[in-house]
């Protein structure tokens, strides 16, 4: 029954997402991007240096426990956590062999629009938060879109959103995250996926129940570790390949204005699959745009919305211009290069020799060593993944909450947490495609409310920017 069922569905999953993702997200993307480059006169390049002091200059790792909310730089890495996931690694991947390394200068060119986006979503998560009876903080496109849209309908495109992220980050999502651990962990060590999922969700358990500032010490620990251990990799490949590097970044640009020379096919059709290969996987790589990371950066403590603007800028600077870019520039110099298995092999030939899931293990195998260098990445990928699951925990309870109510709050917080938690194990121990292509459907659906959001409130994040410009 259930294998007919899943059966029957999986294609239709498939077909909207690829509408969805070809059409709708794209368009969506571009324009939002596009509309607040231009609105905030390009903040993403007036105030980079001014977002590299904010977040190097400050950084700590341990910031210590705040009366409430969080430290900027907490706030940040929060969000990173939840950016830096298994996309960076697979998602990359994916997007290498579907779309070209071509794909990487649309990922590129999506980012340096999603740096206005996330500029403009951490500045209304800021300005529309509020704060319970607790003391404890609450913000994300909830409270901005009902702030954008008053009555039934802001009330009906704010519970749309809260829906879609709980299924898509809360459960469906961590249970992809907790495959990808209990997977590579076993492939790599040998453990069972059922003990990996054990112990996963004892630990999970223990941070998801010590609320916000646990989260907050647990991330601010992590994520300057896990991306150090992954960049110091990567550069040690680089290094040994450096004699390819300059045909490796001419590939990526060859590529992005001749796609039909390596997928193949018509130019137009060929640049469309670069393009919305760039765009999805670039979303899912920043979270730009999709509403995600705005819950971390509402928590943030800060004098001035603008100051957590231009942190989450470099947010996603830092995951996709470092993270993404350094592990596809492995790939591709040693996958692509004139001593690589993948040399002049279009898309669709690669897709059928390597598998997006094992293409960074054999990239990084073929300079560390089959054995390193599967161990490297499944150690990457689950500090990458661990992380992102603690993010997105959290950014689904604070929708749980708002749809419960501040008096309902505690018993639906346990609910979905004991939900959580189950979803995580079965997560390490099995998974399917439809569960892949129901997250992926959600995700996308995340976008629409809060683009539309970012739309209707234009002048408020304007307006926070002048205050800025006015005082310089």
């Amino acid at each position: 029954m259930l294998a007919s069922l899943e059966a029957t569905l999986y294609p239709i999953v498939v077909n909207i997402n690829n509408y969805l993702s070809s059409y709708i997200l794209i368009v969506l993307l571009i324009a939002v991007g596009l509309w607040y480059s231009v609105k905030t006169r390009f903040v993403q390049i007036r105030y980079f240096k001014a977002g590299i002091k904010k977040v190097f200059g400050t950084i700590s790792l341990k910031g210590g426990k705040q009366e409430s909310g969080m430290s900027s730089f907490q706030a940040l890495a929060t969000a990173i956590a939840a950016q830096v996931g298994t996309g960076n690694i697979i998602g990359a991947s994916g997007a290498i062999l579907t779309g070209g390394p071509g794909a990487i200068f649309w990922m590129w060119v999506i980012a340096f629009l999603g740096m206005a986006t996330i500029y403009a979503e951490a500045t209304l998560a800021q300005k529309t938060r509020v704060v319970d009876r607790e003391g404890k903080i609450h913000g994300g496109p909830v409270y901005y879109i009902t702030t954008a849209f008053k009555g039934g309908f802001g009330k009906a495109l704010a519970v749309f959103f809260a829906i879609t992220i709980i299924l898509a980050l809360g459960f469906l999502g961590c249970m992809v995250q907790s495959n990808s651990i209990g997977a590579t962990i076993q492939t790599a060590f040998g453990i069972p996926s059922w003990v990996v999922g054990v112990v996963l969700v004892v630990i999970c358990a223990v941070i998801f129940l010590g609320g916000v500032q646990r989260l907050a010490s647990v991330c601010e620990k992590l994520v300057p570790v896990m991306a150090a251990v992954f960049l110091l990799g990567s550069v040690v490949v680089l290094v040994l390949r450096i004699q390819y590097i300059p045909a490796t970044f001419a590939m990526i640009f060859q590529y992005a204005f001749q796609p039909q020379a390596i997928i193949g096919g018509a130019f137009g059709a060929a640049l469309k699959s670069a393009v919305s290969q760039g765009a999805k996987r670039g979303l899912f790589s920043n979270e730009a745009g999709m509403g995600s990371t705005p819950h971390a950066h509402a928590q943030a403590n800060v004098t001035h919305p603008h100051e957590q603007g231009i942190v989450a800028m470099i947010g996603v600077f830092i995951d996709t211009f470092v993270v993404l870019t350094l592990n596809a520039l492995v790939i591709i110099s040693t996958m692509y290069s004139a001593d690589g298995p993948l040399n002049a092999c279009g898309a669709a030939a690669a897709s059928e020799v390597i598998k997006k899931s094992n293409l960074a293990q054999i990239a990084f195998g073929s300079v560390f060593g089959e054995r390193f260098g599967a161990v490297f990445v499944a150690v990457c990928l689950f500090f990458f993944a661990f992380s992102t699951i603690l993010s997105w925990n959290m950014f689904a309870k604070i929708n749980v909450i708002w749809l419960a109510g501040e008096n309902k709050a505690k018993t639906a917080t346990v609910v979905f947490t004991l939900i959580a938690l189950a979803f995580i194990f079965v997560g390490t121990v099995a998974s399917n495609d439809l569960v892949w292509e129901l997250m992926d459907a959600f995700n996308y659906l995340m976008v629409i409310p809060n683009a539309l959001a970012l739309f209707a409130l234009t002048k408020m994040v304007t307006t926070s920017v002048g205050e800025i410009d006015a005082k310089k």
